[in-house]
């Protein structure tokens, strides 16, 4: 069985103690006991494979077996993806964190059903989104936890647009197939995924005007909540990112 991990703030060098939510969760909930087995990350690639020299209630006491640190993937992906309704949001965003994306951005789409806005409840989201990012994290062994930004405009999106290696924006009425695409070998991925309605030739034609291209998947229409892990699994497969 994969072991499993757990995030802390700054990883130690030598011996350490896990307490916090972590540990509590850890010693409370997985019941991890005296010579069991884990990993610790800071999640940004540092990883100590670790053993139980004691445990108590909410915390345990670690010995560290070997220390590690992980590079980033390359190239980079980062999903921009629309604010959905419901939970749909967050179903993104965790699965595109267990496929490998490397930083989301919420984007607030012309057709978002959701506006997300400034304020506690626009907070409380932006903190939801987090939250479900950094469990995805554990939940895949990650030792990269993606970072999750504040809510963009499209023309703050159309910016970011112009400084990755290469946009595709994904759009199943489109001909253009994500086979067909050359992929950089470094840099930036950005991949934008519309919400429920789709994306509109307004929001289009801005992001081709900053050397976007507008691309389908597949043959089928895929939800706002799996595009996104979907495609970040044709780009792994595509690149040195899973090799």
């Amino acid at each position: 069985m994969t072991l499993a991990l757990f995030l802390i703030d700054a990883l130690p060098t030598g011996p350490f103690t896990l307490d916090g939510p972590e540990g509590r969760h850890a010693a409370a909930v997985r019941r991890l006991r005296v010579g069991e087995e884990l990993l610790v990350s800071d999640g940004r690639g540092a990883v100590a494979h670790c053993v139980v020299e004691t445990a108590g209630r909410d915390s345990l006491d670690l010995s560290i077996k070997r220390r590690w640190d992980e590079p980033q993937p390359t190239p980079r992906v980062i999903i921009a993806q629309a604010l959905a309704k419901g939970d749909r949001g967050e179903l993104a965003v965790e699965l595109a964190t267990e496929a490998g994306a490397d930083e989301i951005i919420p984007w607030r789409a012309a057709r978002s059903i959701t506006k997300w806005e400034d304020g506690p409840r626009g907070d409380k989201a932006l903190a939801k989104w987090r939250s479900t990012v950094r469990e995805a994290a554990k939940q895949a062994r990650r030792a990269w936890v993606p970072t999750v930004t504040e809510p963009m405009s499209t023309r703050a999106l159309v910016d970011r647009a112009r400084e990755a290696a290469l946009t595709l924006v994904l759009e199943a009425d489109r001909s253009t197939h994500m086979a067909d695409v050359e992929l950089p070998e470094s840099g930036d991925v950005l991949l934008i995924v519309g919400p429920e309605g789709g994306i509109t030739e307004d929001e289009i034609n801005a992001f081709e005007q900053a050397r976007s291209r507008a691309i389908r998947l597949g043959p089928t229409v895929l939800r706002t909540s799996t595009a996104a892990a979907v495609a970040l699994g044709a780009i792994g497969v595509r690149t040195a990112r899973w090799r």
